[in-house]
Order: C-alpha cells, then structure tokens, then sequence
C-alpha cells in the first residue's frame, strides 16, 4: 500500500517516495548546503576592502547565515522522518555540555602530555589571535563540518543503515577528511577518525542535536590551539602561552599536534566509547532502513 502523505489522506507519488528515501534525501542536502556555501563565498567576495578581521567575520556571518537558513528552511524537511537538530529546545544546555566537554577533555590530554615531557611552556603568548581564532578555529569549523557531517551525514546514513555503519562512515570520513592538513599521516587521520569522529558521534547520537557537537568541535580547537598554543590538525597557532611538543611521534603527534598522539587516541576514544554507550542504555541505537520496513510490515 502506497505510502500516507503526513496530515493528509493522500497516498505519496513515486517521485516523493524517491525524493524521501534517506539516500536520495542525504544527496540532495549535500548538493543544497554546497549551493548555500559557494553562495555565500560569491557574495563575501562583495565584501569591501577592510581589516582581516572585520572581513573574515562578515564572511563568515554570511556563510554561517546562508548556510544555517537552508538548513532550516529546507534541509530540516528533507526525507520520510524530517527533523530540526537546531533546534532551540535544550539548545543552551546542550551547546554548553559541549563547550564544557571539549575544553575538558583537550585540556585533560595536554596535562598527560606535559607529565611525558612531550609538552612544554617555552614562553608567553598573547591575546592578539583571540578574535580571529574564535572565528577561523572554532566557529566556522564547528559549524560546517558538524552540519555536514553529523547534520547531513550521519543522519541520512544512520536512517538507511543504522547507527553502527553511520558511526563507521562518518568517523572514517572525517579522518580521511584531514588527510592533506599540514604534517598529516595516515595514522593522523585513523586517529581523527577514532578520537574526534568517535566523540562527536556519540555526543550527536546522545542528545540528538548539533549543539552538542558543535559546542564540543569548536572548544576543543579553540582549547588546543589558542589557549595551550598546540596546532590544530596540523595548522600552527598562537596562544595565549608559547608551547613546543617534543619526544616521540607516537606520544607528540608530530607536526600534526597533539591530536595524532596515542594520548588524544586512548583519552578522546574512551570518552566517545562512553557516549556511544550511554546512547544505547538510552534506547537511542537505530536499526537499518530494512529492519523497520520489516518490523512495520510484520505488525500489518
């Protein structure tokens, strides 16, 4: 029997059926936000002649402006189970959870680092980069990458194939997506993958939400980069204090920070295995696309 247009009495048409099946939905929101983001690049474009930093912060209001209107205008509605994962409900609690987390958890791996001697204050910094940092490192990235790839991503993934292959997905995704940062290697990018796509799986998984995510991404960039002066996947940063990262890869990260330690690996992995946990204690693990088509025809 054909599918019932919500609220009303009238079957869905193929090309709905089509247009809502999770896969076709995720392309077409991939293919949306691109239009919105190339968009608001053309029109930064516009901007006059200004100082790097009153132009970098109308670009972005402008990107994270268009993006975040067709998410809610259009994204939100996509698919056979539309939902809003902006919304305000619980929104300043979440977003503050993962702030909260993130600089925990970063701050929590520089002090392992310093008691291995592969962190050191070698002088003082200054608050000069605060404002540019907040923008380039902690916003924009935030955003973008979590709609992306929690937002868009692992929704539709998760809705045609169940939780575990989103997780699965989207973390090698994300890790592979630092494949060509500065001082990136593939266990760089295995580590992102498990650390950081891991984490920020789970937090989405736990309050299904972005704010979550998004508080969590950019506090945990914002903390490495700016506060403790560690690179940011690879990116040098100025902060508030002078610091140099030494010894062995393994437990450094090389060039590529601290994130591509064993250190961020073993604390940033548990605490995602601790999030993705709770999330299935909480009846939050999805099955496949098939499993409840199933389920549903089985009850008639």
């Amino acid at each position: 029997m054909d599918e019932m247009m919500a609220g009303e009495g009238m079957p869905k048409r193929r090309w709905q059926r089509i247009v809502d099946f999770p896969l076709v939905a995720m392309l077409i929101a991939i293919a949306l936000f691109a239009l919105a983001l190339q968009t608001g690049v053309w029109l930064g474009q516009m901007v006059p002649p200004m100082d790097e930093l009153s132009s970098q912060a109308i670009r972005a209001a402008i990107n994270v402006g268009l993006v975040l209107v067709t998410y809610k205008m259009v994204i939100a509605h996509l698919g056979q189970e539309p939902r809003d994962d902006l919304r305000s409900k619980n929104a300043l609690r979440d977003l503050g959870l993962g702030l909260g987390a993130g600089l925990l958890l970063f701050s929590l791996i520089v002090a392992i680092a310093a008691a291995f001697d592969v962190y050191n204050i070698v002088g003082y910094g200054g608050t000069g980069e605060l404002l540019m940092d907040l923008i380039t490192v902690a916003i924009l990235p935030g955003f973008m990458e979590e709609l992306v790839f929690r937002g868009i991503l692992f929704r539709w993934i998760e809705e045609f194939a169940g939780s575990w292959v989103a997780l699965l997905v989207t973390s090698a995704l994300f890790g592979l997506a630092h494949i060509f940062n500065p001082g990136a290697t593939w266990f760089s990018s295995f580590t992102i993958a498990v650390e950081a796509g891991v984490l920020l799986g789970g937090s989405y998984m736990l309050t299904r939400s972005l704010w979550a995510p998004m508080g969590l991404h950019a506090a945990w960039n914002f903390t490495q980069g700016f506060i403790f002066d560690v690179p940011v996947s690879g990116m040098d940063q100025h902060g508030l204090v002078e610091a140099k990262l030494s010894g062995p890869a393994i437990l450094s990260g090389g060039g590529f920070g601290l994130e591509a330690s064993v250190i961020a690996l073993v604390v940033a992995g548990a605490a995602g295995a601790w999030l993705v946990r709770l999330s299935i204690k909480r009846g939050e693990l999805v099955p496949p696309w098939w499993v409840k088509r199933r389920e549903t025809l089985a009850a008639g």
